[in-house]
């Protein structure tokens, strides 16, 4: 697991250094950096596979490192921070977040959120380009096409396709895409999955026949390639 680069960026430095050892301990590679200056240099220069990033960091705070961040790079990124208001929340997602911790957190459950992010760095890596009927997306660039023609799509757009195309022929029920997408912390009705997929099918599916996204009533959504 020592080629999984994780970059901690926490400004209390006790609690840098319980997350580094129970890191370290669990068989991560961790650079730790104290502030926002320093996390972007680092990021420039270093090919991470996470970052665990708090909020409140001296010179540049984390919700602008991370959008900085997102201008070259779609490392997954975890927010820690002791703000828990759903606006703080909102900030740090839209800034380009994959996830969010809010302190005190157990190291389990920050382990285990590393864990899940692993698993789609795995996937990711090989499948950098996915193909199901005439769509195509490309995972190096963040592209999608259908039937030759590029495809805009927000983050959680281009997230929950890739989901469905990378699970194609498997029925996700809607809180499974809840867990994978909009993460653990995420406390709002299930709806809010139906209402992306609406915005998606108005994007890869109008003007055209064949429609890619399949409701399976009281469960879920599936794209079929057969």
């Amino acid at each position: 697991m020592k080629d999984f680069k994780i970059l901690l960026v926490e400004d209390e430095k006790q609690m840098s250094m319980f997350i580094e050892m129970e890191l370290t301990h669990e068989g991560y590679n961790v650079d730790a950096v104290y502030e926002g200056i320093e996390a972007l240099k680092k990021v420039k220069n270093v090919e991470y596979d996470l970052i665990l990033l708090d909020i409140m960091i001296p010179n540049i705070n984390g919700i602008e490192v991370c959008k900085r961040i997102r201008q070259f790079s779609n490392v997954p990124i975890i927010m820690l921070t002791a703000k828990s208001d759903t606006q703080d929340k909102v900030l740090g997602l839209d800034s380009g977040a994959n996830d969010y911790l809010t302190k005190p957190f157990a190291i389990e459950e920050l382990l285990a959120r590393i864990r899940v992010h692993k698993r789609k760095n795995l996937v990711k890596s090989k499948l950098d380009e996915i193909k199901v009927k005439d769509i195509v997306m490309n995972n190096k660039t963040h592209q999608v096409w259908r039937d030759g023609k590029e495809i805009e799509l927000t983050k959680k757009e281009y997230d929950l396709l890739e989901m469905l195309l990378i699970n194609k022929n498997i029925v996700l029920t809607r809180e499974q895409l809840i867990e994978e997408i909009w993460s653990y912390d995420y406390a709002g009705d299930t709806n809010v999955v139906d209402v992306f997929i609406r915005y998606l099918r108005s994007k890869i599916d109008d003007g055209f026949e064949d429609k890619f996204i399949t409701t399976i009533r009281g469960v879920g959504y599936v794209i079929k390639d057969n």
